[in-house]
């Protein structure tokens, strides 16, 4: 598709890490070209790399901040600068700039501006900071009551002088960055329904993981309702990554016979186990590589060091926990930043809250774990939890 400049919005895409990746950068960029087309393939569009920037045009009238949420929400993306193109030509340049500074100013009060060049073309016969002072010159001259300030403009103007055209913008506004999506293999997140879940897969999405879900629920002591709130958290979460394969598996009979047959302070950990080993399993048989969670270190008795220890040693597979050093505040402010959080906090159980004891043990030893197992058929009710996977496919939601 080539759209001209008459019916279309030029973007300015920047990659971040995508940049530093030597001789794998032609596949990342690749992959990033291809997230970004996908991104927006709901309109008309023309977007190519040329140089190190990506150049996107879409048609149509698209309102701007419509296109600049989809194009920085894209992992890989690192700013997004809505512009125009104009050629090489110092006249011309100074004439599309004066014009850009008047259009902005019938929505803003600008009184102060700075011009900022850049000469990517080399053999441009004039220096970047002679194209900022001509460029400066042309924008006095062309637009009434406004003056140069240096320190502190009402407007910085970026002038970017390439081999093909001359840029002109205003704002670099931040993506997300990270790395293309689909360049990090694939992981399993256990999602519940509280805050800390949907945070730890976004973040490893952001490093270019794929993501799959598994959902525990305890039907009917949880309700429907409260799994419908784990599907909407995926389909925000799906605005980033495409569509979600989400397994539900019902641990009430498990939970039933540990209550039965173990001690009362280890039925946290007892359940958690269970969790892990039916999540491997849903993984190995799915291609998954590796189980995420979104425990944070300390922050309850099932997310102790000791805990996790006795946690994990009942799985081979890699568990990633990208959220285990961080503050809890600074969870909540991702995921408000993200939009799970007013989904994440709605007042609906999950399988965890279900025969919770009262004085849950914060420092299990592996042999009294593995001991209290022994009453139970571990393998038995493994298999019958894998067996009544039920998989839900959640498609994107728009990003409020």
């Amino acid at each position: 598709m080539n759209l001209n400049s008459e019916n279309s919005r030029l973007y300015i895409v920047r990659c971040g890490e995508v940049a530093l990746k030597g001789m794998n950068k032609p596949y990342f960029e690749r992959v990033l070209l291809e997230r970004v087309r996908n991104a927006i393939a709901c309109w008309d569009n023309d977007s190519h790399w040329n140089g190190g920037l990506m150049l996107v045009r879409i048609g149509g009238d698209v309102p701007v901040d419509d296109a600049v949420r989809k194009l920085s929400k894209v992992f890989g993306v690192a700013t997004v600068s809505p512009a125009i193109s104009v050629e090489k030509d110092m006249d011309a340049i100074g004439e599309a700039a004066a014009a850009f500074v008047r259009d902005l100013r019938r929505e803003e009060d600008i009184r102060t501006f700075k011009v900022k060049a850049k000469r990517a073309d080399k053999s441009f016969p004039v220096q970047s900071p002679e194209i900022g002072a001509m460029v400066g010159g042309s924008i006095l001259s062309g637009v009434p009551d406004i003056r140069v300030d240096v320190h502190e403009p009402d407007l910085k103007l970026f002038v970017d002088v390439r081999r093909e055209a001359a840029y002109i913008y205003r704002d670099k506004i931040k993506g997300f960055g990270g790395l293309p999506l689909g360049t990090n293999g694939k992981g399993l997140i256990l999602m519940s329904g509280g805050i800390d879940s949907p945070v730890a897969a976004f973040m490893m999405a952001k490093r270019g993981m794929r993501i799959e879900a598994i959902h525990f629920h305890s039907y009917p002591y949880t309700s429907k309702r409260a799994q419908r709130k784990v599907e909407d958290l995926c389909r925000v979460l799906a605005g980033y990554m495409g569509t979600i394969t989400m397994h539900v598996i019902n641990l009430l009979p498990i939970q039933e016979e540990i209550v039965k047959n173990c001690p009362e302070d280890e039925t946290t950990i007892l359940v958690r186990r269970f969790m892990m080993r039916i999540a491997e399993e849903v993984a190995k048989k799915t291609k998954n590589m590796m189980l995420i969670t979104g425990e944070d270190l300390g922050q309850v008795a099932s997310q102790t060091v000791e805990a996790l220890v006795v946690t994990d040693s009942v799985v081979d597979m890699p568990v990633m926990r990208p959220l285990i050093a961080m503050d809890k505040v600074d969870i909540m402010d991702k995921a408000k930043e993200i939009g799970t959080y007013d989904l994440s906090i709605q007042p609906y159980e999950d399988c965890c809250t279900v025969f919770l004891p009262k004085h849950p043990v914060t420092k299990p030893k592996l042999d009294r774990i593995q001991k209290s197992e022994s009453a139970l058929d571990v393998e038995g009710l493994v298999k019958a939890a894998v067996d009544s996977d039920e998989i839900v496919e959640i498609k994107p939601s728009e990003i409020v």
